[in-house]
């Protein structure tokens, strides 16, 4: 890392994994980058010997002697930005003290300002590439141009597992699995870390899902914890993570970011971590209890931490060593960084063709090919020179989700093109749209008095409004849509007003996809079941101080049809199809359903009928239900796969490299066969209270638990080679297990796999356990006919079990079967092997 952790730190990581364990296993997974390497041109690592750390030490008490109340007061929680650069949040310094403000950027999957940075893919794209080195060079993207971008602070990565499919933030977190988060998270925040921008993790803990967020008491015992969501938090302060971030909800009935169980006994007392813990934005609930938990900064404003906690102090409810101790906190993690040294770093110049070069990596190397069937994929020979590409999305890239991970990319192409540009001269690529995504325009005359509503302008200062009638022959279901560049127009149709604005995120995030068009107008929409018959439209649009365009817009019954007939007939005068379906999602809300919105359903059942040779790109968040999978030849998810997707998909699609993603999610073959399908205390909970009653099977852990069948196993991924695993031998060491296997490519093609080991329970434990968990695995190329024999070392930690009663992992020895295969559900090769006592 750039800034190294101190030696005194790092013993006390060590005891910590003496105890609790650590999350990360040195040779059960793909091999990564040494942990402590450094990049080229970043600030010089901080001497890690005892007297260069007493130093340290020593000037933070020296400053914190000479701050005020009221300085240090300032230090604990966000303010506005005098110079704003479009970032999350800025807590401001101490001039006279050479104390240097901070600012806060969003970051899951790329730098969130003002201006444009690297679109990365989302995480959970990253994640199905099972890459533990893959992730700290993504990290190290988000480091660099953090610090470009004039950001001292990422708030990412985020580790809360997926635990329901509904949950809105899934894309921007990695997995169901607890081992692989871990691995994962580790690597990230040294990435970020090597370039010396402080990373936060968060949520910190049980965030799965947005529904009730702000409110909602997670219920879950001492195991279920430690075997779960808390795993990718642990090996955050194991990589030594800078900062932790406070979730919004509530935990075992305290909120979390009040909760002393989580923040000073488990974090800091079990765990060593001795960074600083921010609040979410808005997720501060009280002065007195906060502080004396052990949050150290409110975020984004003082409504907690600024007067009132002044006036706590010198009323004696909080002592002024409560309020010392979260400075030096922060300052110490600040001068860990370099960020107070009398010459701090110069901040290096982005990159921004490094960086496309790695989303474009990331997004190839996470692609899970799903189904492939009767060679539909890759396009090759007749089926390469005469394509369909049908979707919104074909011609829109999807880059990322909504919510604090959308980030302003320097430029994205269109996968129209990029399938264009790669089938080259001679090929015939057609277009169709499929769906209308942001509506038609309304035409003129359909209104009486008569205006044109899709190009309008209104200068600053003024106010146009327009009311008219219109008449409808049949019942009819519209989509209307106002797009604007300023103040949202007040739409009234039959008296109700439209576009009402909303509050808190419901407003704030709109979608990746459906909240802007494509020439940047702010977008939103609602459905109406209209009656026959006439109605009343009112328009009111202000110019502000700036002036702004609107437009109004729609689809209908017809327009819909239309669009469908055409995707048909566009399909029917091609070799093969290429459909991109989408799913929106963003912070703030979670999903609804597991199906394809709107009428994608419905397209991709007639294109298929039409062209069996259809292959569907999804650019979804999550899993999804696929009653249509049967009558497709293909699909390929490439979640939302950042500013180079287009480039990316087209790889895939041709053949130039294999998908060598492999899902980190279950994807269920029904939506009430989950792990909270049918149980609304699990899932969103009932009257503000959720259990995690499903304890430690979550994911694909459930599914072998209760014997049901998915659509789509954790860890499933096809290739466009075939493979062979034998050879498996397993043998104890070290209060261990060494998994020796071969895995040979018995095709034609070079091809990625990645081979996962997994396994069964202790039978000498008295506690709950899996049926089967990950333990290890590694990611290969392989050339045609190559075999490689693959070493994997399961260390104790992924053989052991928390007790409650003792508050720690206990070793699950004695016999242990071992599996060993492509996915959690194809695993051929099996063995058993005694785990030694200790």
């Amino acid at each position: 890392m750039s800034e190294a952790v101190s030696r005194r730190s790092a013993m006390r990581l060590l005891a910590a994994a003496g105890t609790a364990g650590t999350a990360l296993a040195a040779g059960a997974c793909a091999p990564g980058v040494p942990p402590g390497a450094g990049a080229p041109g970043t600030p010089p690592a901080a001497p890690a010997d005892a007297g260069a750390e007493a130093k340290g030490a020593a000037r933070i008490d020296a400053l914190l002697e000479r701050l005020t109340l009221d300085e240090k007061t300032a230090l604990l929680h966000g303010a506005p930005d005098p110079t704003s650069l479009g970032q999350a949040g800025y807590v401001p310094g101490v001039p006279r003290l050479g104390i240097p403000p901070l600012r806060l950027t969003d970051g899951p999957a790329g730098v969130r300002v003002a201006g444009p940075a690297t679109a990365l893919p989302a995480p959970v794209l990253l994640a199905s590439a099972f890459d533990p080195a893959l992730a700290r060079e993504y990290g190290r993207v988000i480091g660099r141009e953090g610090r470009a971008l004039g950001q001292d602070v990422v708030l990412s990565p985020m580790v809360n597992l997926i635990r329901t499919p509904y949950a809105g933030r899934n894309f921007e977190t990695f997995a169901e699995d607890p081992r692989l988060t871990a691995d994962l998270v580790g690597e990230m925040i040294r990435g970020i870390q090597d370039e010396g921008l402080i990373a936060t993790v968060k949520h910190f803990a049980l965030n799965n899902q947005e529904h009730g967020r702000d409110t909602v008491d997670v219920i879950a015992a001492e195991q279920t914890l430690h075997e779960t969501e808390l795993r990718g938090f642990e090996a955050a302060v194991a990589a030594g993570a800078g900062a932790v971030m406070g979730a919004y909800n509530k935990v075992n009935g305290v909120h979390a970011c009040e909760s002393k169980p989580l923040l000073d006994e488990l974090l800091r007392g079990s765990w060593g971590f001795d960074g600083w813990v921010m609040s979410d934005w808005d997720a501060t609930h009280s002065t007195v209890a906060a502080i004396g938990a052990g949050l150290d900064m409110e975020m984004p404003g003082g409504t907690h931490f600024g007067g009132p906690l002044r006036e706590a102090v010198r009323g004696g409810s909080v002592p002024e060593s409560a309020v010392d101790l979260a400075v030096h906190r922060i300052l110490a993690t600040m001068d860990r960084f370099g960020l107070l040294a009398a010459r701090p770093a110069a901040r290096p110049a982005r990159d921004s063709a490094a960086g496309a070069r790695t989303a474009r990596k990331v997004a190839t190397a996470g692609a899970v090919l799903l189904r492939n069937e009767h060679g539909t994929l890759p396009l090759t020979g007749a089926a390469a020179r005469s394509i369909a590409v049908i979707g919104p999305t074909g011609q829109v890239p999807f880059v990322g989700g909504g919510g604090s991970a959308h980030v302003i990319p320097d430029g994205a192409p269109t996968p129209l093109s990029a399938i264009r540009r790669r089938a080259g001269n001679g090929s015939t690529v057609r277009y169709a749209l499929g769906e209308d995504l942001y509506g038609r325009p309304l035409p003129a005359e359909l209104l009486t008095p008569a205006a044109d509503l899709d190009a309008r302008a209104v200068a600053p200062g003024r106010v146009w409004s327009h009311e008219a009638e219109f008449r409808l022959a049949a019942d009819d279901e519209w989509i209307l849509l106002v797009h604007y560049t300023g103040k949202r127009p007040v739409v009234r149709l039959d008296g109700e007003e439209l576009f009402p604005v909303r509050q808190g995120v419901a407003e704030y995030f709109a979608g990746g996809l459906l909240g802007s068009a494509p020439d940047g107008m702010s977008v939103r929409r609602t459905t109406l079941a209209l009656k026959a018959g006439t109605h009343r439209l009112a328009v009111t649009a202000e110019g502000g101080d700036k002036g702004q365009r609107f437009r109004l817009r729609h689809t209908t019954g017809a327009t819909r049809a239309a669009d469908l007939a055409e995707a048909v007939k566009t399909a029917k005068a091609a070799r093969s199809v290429v459909l991109f379906a989408y799913e929106d999602a963003t912070e703030g809300r979670d999903r609804t359903s597991l199906a394809l919105p709107g009428g994608q359903e419905r397209l991709i059942e007639a294109v298929a009928a039409a062209n069996p040779r259809t292959t569907v790109v999804l650019n979804t968040s999550s899993s999804t239900t696929m009653p249509w999978l049967s009558r497709t030849g293909a699909v390929l998810q490439m979640y939302y796969p950042g500013q180079e997707g287009a480039g990316a998909t087209a790889d895939l699609l041709f053949g130039d490299v294999d998908p060598g993603g492999r899902l980190t999610q279950t994807f269920p073959a029904d939506e009430r066969a989950t792990p909270v399908g049918g149980e609304p205390l699990r899932y969103p909970g009932v009257g503000g209270r959720q259990e995690y009653s499903e304890g430690i099977h979550v994911g694909h852990r459930w599914y072998d638990a209760q014997r049901v069948t998915p659509l789509f196993p954790f860890g499933h991924g096809l290739s466009y080679t075939t493979w062979q695993y034998e050879k498996l031998t397993v043998r104890p060491q070290r209060g261990g297990l060494r998994v020796e296997f071969t895995v040979r490519n018995t095709g034609r093609r070079k091809g990625t796999e990645v081979a996962q080991v997994y396994v069964g329970p202790s039978a000498e434990l008295e506690l709950d356990q899996p049926v089967r968990s990950l333990a290890g695995y590694r990611r290969l190329v392989l050339a045609p006919g190559q075999a490689e024999r693959v070493t994997l070392d399961i260390d104790a930690r992924a053989l052991s079990s928390w007790d409650p009663e003792q508050h720690a992992w206990v070793l699950g020895s004695g016999r242990r079967q071992v599996f060993v295969g492509r996915s959690s559900r194809e695993l051929p090769l099996r063995s058993k092997a005694v785990v030694a006592s200790r």
